[in-house]
């Protein structure tokens, strides 16, 4: 049976959250929250506008779901986000219970699996969706940063 409302079809989401970053000159990660195939929340890094270092996608998306919820647990939720999350971001998502996490591209130096990073025991992780396509606007965006330096 087709799903529309796939994981592909909310990293896509995600994506164009990062896109949106990446035209700020932000590192371009974005990120979704969904609850029953409803997106209910945006947000992409923020750090050099806000220069504030938790500006990041996950963080913005997770005050946004929490404001539209009107409480601090997303349980029954799903995070997408481009970029495997940090430590910080891992440590609210803990706190959050969200129940599940799917991430585009690994972060092999400072992604939560590497750091050894706990999250809730409820909490299902998946990694690997539209890989390619959030790995590729990494490298993108450093690149640019790198030729203008």
């Amino acid at each position: 049976m087709l799903q529309p409302f796939d994981d592909t079809y909310f990293m896509k989401k995600a994506l164009q959250e990062a896109e949106m970053a990446f035209d700020k000159g932000e590192i371009p990660v974005g990120a979704v929250i969904v609850i029953d195939n409803r997106v209910i929340a945006r947000g992409h890094n923020l750090t050099e506008l806000l220069t504030d270092v938790t500006a990041h996608a996950e963080m913005q998306a997770i005050t946004a779901a929490s404001n539209f919820l009107g409480g601090k647990y997303l349980k029954d939720c799903t995070l997408y986000v481009t970029l495997e999350p940090c430590q910080m971001c891992a440590g609210a998502l803990y706190w959050s219970q969200i129940s599940k996490i799917v991430y585009g591209a690994r972060d092999l130096e400072r992604g939560c699996i590497n750091l050894n990073t706990k999250l809730h025991p409820k909490t299902v992780i998946k990694g690997g969706v539209l890989e390619d396509e959030a790995s590729e606007l990494l490298k993108r965006f450093f690149i640019q940063k790198r030729n203008l330096n």
